[in-house]
C-alpha cells in the first residue's frame, strides 16, 4: 500500500515522537509499503530553542521514504494560525494524492496534523488513521472551544484512532467526553537490538552511583523534582534539551552533568553509563524513554501517573511514586539505591518484558493489521471544521508548548 504519514514532530525537533516516527516509517517500509512522510517544521528562535529545527534531515529519514517538508508558520505568530497550516497539510496532501494515489492517510498528533488529515480524506475519498500522542491529548482540547470541537471532531470520526496506553485513553475520553470504543491501544515500542544491558551485572552500581534522566527537559517531565530530591553520595547525568534546561542548570550543583543534545545514535551508550534510570513525569501518552530504560537493563524509578502506569508496576518491574511529591521520589531512590536484591529483580523483570511486549516489529505488525482492514473503505463525510477561533486558547500566545 502507497502511505501518507503526516507529521508535526520529525528530526531534527528533539522529541519522543521523533524516534517513533522514525522508527515506525522503517518497519513500514520493511513490511512492503510505500510511504510518503509529510513533516512539519519549525525553524523559527523560539521554536528551534525548545525542539531543534528545520527539516528532516537526510540522514534521519529511512531509506524508501519520500519526504515532503512543511515550515510550521502558524506556530511562528502570535496568536498562533493553525488554520493556516491546516490549510497548507490538506493542499499538500490532496496534490500529492492526485499525483500518484495513496492508500490510507495516517496523521502523527490529533492536532493539527490529525484535523487536516481528516480533512484531506474527506476530499480523497481515503481512510483516516490518528495516533494520539502525549501532550496532545493531555492538554489540546482542555484549553479552548476550538480545540475541543476539533479533538472530538478527530476522535469521532477518524477510521481509526491510535492510542498508547489504556490509562492514557482514560484520560482522553475524560477531557473530551468521547466514546472509549472509538480508540484502539497499540503501545509504544523500542528498538531492543540497540538499546541492550551494559556488560555488567543485573543492579550493579558505580562508585558513585550514576542516576540518568533522559529526555526534554521539562517541569512537566519531573527534572525539577528529581534536581530537589537528589540523595546525597550519586551523580546524576541529565540528558537532553527543552524548555526548562537554564532553570534546571540553575537549580542543580556539583552533582549533576548537563550533556545537553545527545544523538539518536549516541542514547543507547548513554543509558549504558548509567545505574539507575528516573522519570518522574507528571504524564506521558506512552514513554519511549522508560521502554529505552526497560531495554538497557536499568532499574527504574518513575510516576504513579497516565502512560506510565500501563509499562511499569509497582515493586515488579519498577518503583513508582505519585507525580510531584518529591519527598516520595527521594524515598524511592533511597530505596533502590540500598537494596541490590530489588535493583537486580525489577531490571531483569523489565527487560524480559519489554523485548517480549515492546519491540518495533511488533507495533508495526499491529499498524499494518489497521491499514489493511481499512483499505478500501470510505470516509466520515458527516461532519464540519470548527466553527469559530477561540482567541483565549493559552496556546495561541505560547504555541510551543502545544
Amino acid at each position: 500500500m502507497r502511505i501518507c504519514f503526516v507529521s508535526r514532530r520529525y528530526w531534527p525537533a528533539v522529541s519522543g515522537m521523533s524516534v517513533y516516527a522514525e522508527n515506525l516509517l522503517r518497519e513500514l517500509v520493511a513490511l512492503g509499503h510505500e510511504v510518503t512522510l509529510v513533516s512539519q517544521y519549525r525553524d523559527d528562535e523560539a521554536g528551534t530553542r525548545v525542539y531543534g529545527g528545520g527539516p528532516p534531515p537526510p540522514e534521519r529519514v529511512p531509506a524508501g521514504v519520500e519526504v515532503v517538508a512543511l515550515a510550521s508558520r502558524g506556530e511562528t505568530v502570535v496568536p498562533a494560525d493553525w488554520e493556516g497550516d491546516i490549510d497548507e497539510i490538506v493542499r499538500t496532501v490532496v496534490g500529492l494524492h492526485e499525483q500518484r494515489p495513496f492508500d490510507v492517510l495516517h496523521a502523527q498528533y490529533g492536532y493539527p496534523p490529525g484535523l487536516a488529515v481528516l480533512e484531506a480524506s474527506r476530499r480523497t475519498g481515503l481512510p483516516s488513521v490518528v495516533s494520539i500522542q502525549g501532550g496532545d491529548g493531555h492538554w489540546v482540547g482542555t484549553c479552548c472551544t476550538t480545540h475541543a470541537e476539533a479533538m472530538r471532531t478527530v476522535v469521532d470520526r477518524s477510521g481509526a484512532v491510535l492510542i498508547g496506553s489504556a490509562s492514557f485513553r482514560d484520560e482522553v475520553v475524560g477531557n473530551l467526553g468521547s466514546d472509549p470504543a472509538c480508540f484502539r491501544i497499540v503501545p509504544g515500542a523500542t528498538d531492543t537490538d540497540r538499546f541492550t544491558p551494559a556488560d555488567r551485572p543485573p543492579g550493579a552500581l558505580q562508585d558513585p552511583p550514576v542516576l540518568l534522566f533522559h529526555g526534554r527537559v521539562d517541569r512537566r517531565k519531573g527534572v525539577l523534582d528529581l534536581l530537589e530530591a537528589l540523595p546525597e553520595g550519586v551523580r546524576l547525568v541529565v540528558s537532553g534539551i527543552g524548555p526548562d534546561l537554564d532553570e534546571a542548570k540553575a537549580r542543580a550543583d556539583e552533582r549533576t552533568t548537563f550533556l545537553g543534545y545527545v544523538p539518536p545514535s549516541e542514547a543507547p551508550a548513554v543509558y549504558r553509563t548509567a545505574d539507575v534510570f528516573v522519570s518522574p513525569t507528571y504524564s506521558e501518552g506512552f514513554s519511549n524513554t522508560l521502554l529505552e530504560a526497560m531495554a538497557s537493563g536499568l532499574p527504574t524509578v518513575s510516576t504513579n501517573s497516565v502512560g506510565v502506569v500501563d509499562c511499569l508496576r509497582h515493586e515488579e518491574n519498577g518503583l513508582l511514586h505519585e507525580p510531584g511529591d518529591v519527598a516520595g521520589l527521594r524515598e524511592a531512590l533511597d530505596r533502590l539505591l540500598g537494596d541490590a536484591g530489588l535493583r537486580e529483580r525489577l531490571a531483569t523483570t523489565a527487560l524480559e518484558e519489554v523485548r517480549r511486549l515492546y519491540s518495533w516489529p511488533v507495533l508495526a505488525r499491529s499498524i499494518d493489521a489497521v491499514y489493511t482492514e481499512l483499505a478500501g473503505t470510505a470516509p466520515d463525510l458527516g461532519w464540519s471544521m470548527p466553527a469559530e477561533v477561540d482567541l483565549s486558547c493559552r496556546f495561541r500566545s505560547a504555541a510551543h508548548l502545544l
